[in-house]
């Protein structure tokens, strides 16, 4: 990953004028490297600073969004496998907020296009879907962007603590309602009466 790190930041330093475009660039082929989204905010932050790093990597990171709104358009059989893998992780009938997905984009291991997915189901068109994922978006970039550094040198139970401080505001934030689907319910039903 270090070595990956310097090989980015060498590339953006001689970009010269044209390394916005080419950190931007790194936000929509960085699903392709399997790198992290908090990988390129931090660098970000460490090559234009805080503030330019910052909308930057909003930038990047809300064109990676539309990126994906387009390709699960092209794809509806990869979108609906991935629906069944978020049902399988998530819940089936459990549905997130736009808060609860801004707070779950700042634990670096939950996948940032899964996020996305469940953005997407609460949507009702392109419209909100866009403006949901903005406003996802702008926690992510900011913490990691301005922080970027001190959050990689923190230690490990401090680490832990704060993802053990998120998980309370998660719940706090999440939809107050549950629908279950009238076969499901007296699915489970009947398959209680005859066992």
């Amino acid at each position: 990953m270090e070595y990956l790190s310097g090989y980015l930041l060498a590339i953006i330093e001689t970009g010269g004028l044209f390394a916005p475009l080419l950190f931007i660039g790194f936000h929509l082929l960085r699903p392709l490297f399997f790198l992290p989204v908090v990988f390129i905010c931090i660098t970000g932050g460490v090559l234009f600073g805080t503030v330019l790093g910052t909308f930057y990597s909003i930038v990047g990171i809300t064109l990676s969004s539309l990126l994906f709104y387009r390709m699960v358009q092209w794809a509806p059989k990869t979108f609906n496998k991935l629906v069944a893998i978020k049902q399988k992780l998530i819940g089936k009938n459990t549905s997130l907020t736009t808060s609860q997905v801004a707070l779950l984009r700042l634990v670096p291991f939950i996948h940032f296009h899964l996020l996305s997915l469940c953005i997407l189901e609460v949507s009702s068109n392109f419209k909100g879907y866009m403006k949901s994922s903005f406003f996802s978006n702008i926690p992510l970039a900011v913490v990691y962007t301005s922080i970027g550094r001190s959050l990689s040198n923190l230690s490990p139970i401090t680490a832990i603590s704060i993802l053990l401080g998120l998980l309370p505001l998660i719940y706090l934030l999440r939809r107050k309602e549950i629908i279950i689907k009238w076969e499901d319910f007296f699915q489970d039903q009947t398959q209680k009466n005859s066992a």
